[in-house]
């Protein structure tokens, strides 16, 4: 009899076990959120094993079964803006912070993503270049020679840089690392970097706080390093393995943050002058609507700066959005760069007829020192707008 009633509390054990592991395992509810066993993985981190926060707005879940057959274009002839729109003044910014984009891809998704890409932001880049492990001249791609795959992005990342630190260091300010599912908005990335010099060791982007005491820059929504950074990262980090992870694997742009940390480059504040962010990690309708990302997500978890759910996310000078597929490429490209509510003008448009060049270019200084975030740390250096002007 006692062998029964020990059998049968054997199975009625291995039942509660069994729920509960079920329990456990299942979904938070949302399919925006981690299962439970990886939302508690994110938490349990340490700077020495880092978990690749693998969150369920995964490159795997985008929609790509409408892909365009080919690249849209709204204007004739590729042109990036309205027959008759001024953005004189965006040019002339152009000229003064110069911006190599370069975009993560895969031979996979040259067709279904990196055409797309090529076709909206990537052309307001004073230059962009795809890397990839397949060489594709009409993108242009760059064969890395580097596996691909989850496992290799931090190899592909430092091959990268160091591709663009051989080549084109000083040609150029400014270097934008973004995935092929990211959207920015090329002039507003400007327009926070104008009030910086590429002298400054410094890095922005979304800042994310586990791993180093500075925090990290979120690698979806794209970072950019200035030129010191990219040198200093290349020519110091890459030869130190115990500053830089000499290995292929870990989450990129968290070996990327705990490296630069330990170079002594900065991780910059990118939100503007009212704590709004302009590095956005999702696409704007998960940042927009209320409730749209669970409470429990890993994202909160891990945002360095509060950040609001609803229309106080955001920056008006928002840089970029992440998950974005392709159709979307064109949705945003059209929302921002082509539709106009007819009689209203920008603060900076207003400026044009009354005031001649020179004077617009130092206004737009003036309101992109204004606009900066109240932890950057180079604030207090950029008072003097006529040192900035020659730059």
């Amino acid at each position: 009899m006692i062998r029964v009633n020990n059998t049968i509390v054997n199975v009625l054990i291995g039942v509660i076990i069994g729920f509960f592991l079920s329990f456990i395992l299942s979904p938070f509810g949302s399919s925006a959120n981690l299962p439970k066993f990886q939302y508690l993985q994110a938490l349990i981190f340490d700077n020495n094993t880092i978990q690749h926060h693998h969150d369920a707005h995964s490159e795997s879940e985008l929609d790509e079964s409408h892909v365009p057959d080919s690249p849209m274009h709204f204007h004739v002839n590729g042109s990036k803006f309205h027959k008759h729109e001024d953005n004189s003044l965006s040019e002339e910014i152009a000229k003064r912070v110069k911006i190599f984009c370069w975009i993560l891809t895969g031979k996979q998704n040259h067709e279904k993503r990196a055409r797309h890409v090529k076709a909206t932001w990537a052309q307001r880049c004073n230059k962009y270049i795809f890397m990839s492990s397949d060489d594709d001249p009409s993108l242009p791609a760059i064969n890395l020679n580097i596996s691909e795959g989850r496992d290799h992005l931090w190899a592909k990342t430092k091959a990268a840089f160091t591709y663009l630190h051989k080549n084109y260091l000083n040609e150029y300010d400014w270097f934008l690392k973004a995935d092929d599912d990211t959207y920015v908005i090329v002039e507003n990335l400007r327009y926070l970097l104008m009030p910086h010099s590429s002298d400054e060791p410094v890095f922005y982007g979304c800042k994310f706080k586990p791993f180093t005491k500075q925090g990290y820059m979120s690698g979806g929504a794209g970072y950019v390093l200035s030129r010191a950074a990219l040198d200093i990262f290349v020519s110091k980090g890459l030869k130190n393995p115990i500053k830089c992870s000499p290995g292929e694997g870990g989450a990129e742009d968290a070996e990327m943050g705990k490296c630069l940390e330990k170079l002594g480059v900065k991780a910059g504040d990118s939100r503007d002058a009212e704590g709004h962010h302009r590095f956005l990690p999702f696409v704007p309708e998960h940042h927009l609507i209320p409730g749209h990302v669970d409470p429990s997500f890993w994202f909160w978890h891990y945002i360095y700066y509060p950040i609001d759910q609803g229309p106080g996310c955001c920056s008006d000078y928002a840089v970029s959005f992440h998950y974005v597929n392709s159709n979307m490429m064109y949705v945003l490209e059209y929302l921002i760069y082509h539709l106009r509510p007819f009689g209203v003008q920008s603060s900076m448009q207003s400026l044009i007829p009354s005031y001649n060049n020179s004077n617009l270019i130092k206004s737009a200084y003036e309101s992109a020192i204004q606009n900066m975030g109240n932890d950057d740390v180079f604030k207090k250096n950029v008072s003097d707008i006529d040192k900035l002007l020659k730059l």
